[in-house]
């Protein structure tokens, strides 16, 4: 009776700890996520690409922007076409403007259509960008 009682002890000891690694490893991966602050998004078909890496980005798209649809997709396109041209500008012009807040050009063409989302996450990060870095790209620029 002892050994069974011993043994059954062994056997669920090592299950307890087995599934605790287990619970370890899993909350490990959801922190792994929640620490990211990238936002990509690509599509294959037209061959584009968006990837925002900013600190703090992800936290005020979730916590400050506008709802998705708030806004229709012609006004996000034409508030995109005049932040993006602009930001353009100055990264033409690193004497004038911080070249390491307009590190990169930015290839937005009006003639391709790229969606509400891709739309939505370019226009929220030229309000984000103006807000946090004090600049002003074009226009009345919300405070949310």
């Amino acid at each position: 009776m002892k050994k069974c009682i011993s043994i059954l002890i062994v056997l669920l000891t090592i299950i307890a700890c087995s599934s605790a690694s287990q619970k370890v490893a899993s909350t490990d991966n959801v922190t792994a996520k929640k620490i990211s602050d990238t936002v990509r998004i690509a599509n294959d078909s037209l061959e584009y690409e968006v990837i925002i890496i900013d600190n703090g980005f992800s936290n005020w798209l979730v916590s400050r922007a506008y709802p998705r649809n708030y806004h229709s997709l012609q006004y996000l396109e034409n508030k995109n076409i005049l932040y993006v041209t602009e930001w353009n500008n100055r990264v033409l012009q690193p004497q004038r403007y911080n070249p390491n807040l307009y590190e990169m050009s930015i290839d937005y063409r009006p003639d391709i259509h790229y969606g509400y989302e891709v739309n939505y996450l370019i226009y929220n990060y030229m309000i984000y960008f103006q807000n946090t870095y004090k600049q002003k790209l074009w226009g009345y620029v919300p405070s949310r």
